[in-house]
């Protein structure tokens, strides 16, 4: 019999996760695009498929059920109705204004068995795949026919953090702050509805009013409280409605939370989740990149009485992660050390970006030499992966997974 997914901490030894193996949708990368698809480079995708399986393989032999999206969507996707309904929307949300054009590409797409749809899906399609059947050519196609794709690839799902998050035993489903990213939620959304793997989890979704909010911004802390990062791609109205449906389930007697740390970061690219600054590595532990300590706001959020929530500034991030946690005192680990060039080059790899899969155990890059040293004399155990072309897309083991089952602490 499966178990009831459920994530309660950031630590308790992980069970089962989500991950995507990076795929074609790559191959879209030209240097002209880069920017919109939000990379900084462009990677060797065989490399890169060599270091995300050793990643998977690592989780696997730690002994955690490792499940792809490209593969649940296949399965449910076997569904005929449901196929036709996936064709139909993304053919309406993929701004294409000419009704012949639409039709073609609806026709082409509904021809596709589940496979290769689940591959429409992921990494677009090519101009060049339906040239042969479009007659008419319109201005639009001229104009913008630098552009390679009718549909365009989603070259960022392979890091499946930040679509949806598993809160205790609900799965909230966020909305991503870039156009190049929202068919990302509408997947993982897809999967948790139809696929018997999300049975047993209460769905949260339509929460933020279009506000953003993203999985890199969400950690799970205990089993009352999460920490939320007010980022560059997670809107504070978004933070705000988050809490309010944890908190007042809670206040209802469901599966919520009790209270939430909001901790304010530089809204710049190069700190673009809290994870890339700010992660749990112990039941008592954390990492930090010391380059934004002194940037840092902190607030405690808690339901009140009258149905609003209470919002107060708190002076020390330790101060609030020892009481939300219940304990007298607390360890944050800086990146680098005492090193503070160490520190700037390896937090730009992800340095801070740890997947903890176990109290005290985290998975790195093996390239932040430094910042992996400095975890190990704070008694944490560290399995370095590769990761020279995984991190050209600016994130870590954190950033590449999304933890669906973890013991409890």
């Amino acid at each position: 019999m499966q178990e009831r997914l459920r994530v309660s901490s950031e630590v308790g030894r992980l069970k089962a996760v989500l991950l995507h193996r990076p795929g074609r949708e790559l191959e879209s990368l030209t240097p002209q695009y880069l920017d919109s698809m939000l990379f900084e480079d462009i990677p060797f995708l065989e490399q890169m498929q060599n270091e995300h399986d050793m990643f998977a393989q690592l989780l696997i032999d730690q002994g955690c059920a490792v499940y792809y999206i490209e593969q649940l969507l296949e399965e449910v996707l076997g569904d005929a109705a449901l196929r036709l309904e996936v064709v139909r929307h993304l053919v309406d949300t993929a701004h294409l204004h000419s009704p012949s054009l639409k039709k073609i590409i609806l026709e082409h797409l509904q021809e596709s068995d589940p496979q290769q749809l689940v591959a429409y899906l992921i990494g677009g399609l090519l101009k060049d795949e339906i040239d042969d059947k479009v007659t008419y050519k319109s201005l639009s196609y001229f104009i913008r026919d630098a552009y390679p794709y009718y549909i365009s690839p989603l070259p960022n799902l392979y890091f499946t953090r930040d679509p949806a998050t598993m809160v205790k035993q609900g799965f909230f489903i966020n909305l991503m702050k870039t156009e190049s990213r929202r068919r990302e939620n509408w997947l993982v959304s897809l999967v948790a509805r139809h696929h018997r793997l999300f049975h047993s989890v209460r769905m949260y979704d339509d929460c933020t009013n279009g506000s953003s909010i993203e999985g890199g911004d969400i950690l799970i802390i205990n089993d009352t409280c999460a920490v939320i990062g007010s980022s560059a791609r997670t809107d504070a109205w978004a933070i705000e409605a988050f809490a309010r449906t944890m908190l007042k389930s809670h206040q209802d007697g469901g599966e919520g939370l009790k209270e939430i740390i909001v901790i304010q970061i530089p809204y710049t690219r190069a700190y673009m989740h809290l994870d890339t600054v700010f992660t749990m590595v112990d039941i008592d532990k954390f990492c930090i990149f010391p380059g934004v300590e002194s940037a840092l706001r902190v607030f405690y959020m808690t339901q009140n009485s009258r149905d609003s929530l209470k919002i107060e500034e708190v002076s020390s991030l330790k101060e609030a992660l020892k009481k939300a946690l219940g304990l007298p005192s607390v360890d944050i680990i800086r990146s680098g050390g005492d090193d503070m060039i160490a520190s700037a080059r390896e937090q730009w790899n992800d340095s801070t970006n740890t997947l903890a899969i176990a109290p005290g155990t985290v998975v790195t890059y093996r390239r932040n030499v430094v910042s992996n040293e400095t975890l190990a004399r704070h008694n944490i155990q560290v399995f370095p992966i590769r990761g020279s072309e995984l991190v050209r897309g600016r994130g870590g083991p954190r950033c590449m997974s999304m933890p669906l089952l973890r013991e409890p602490l």
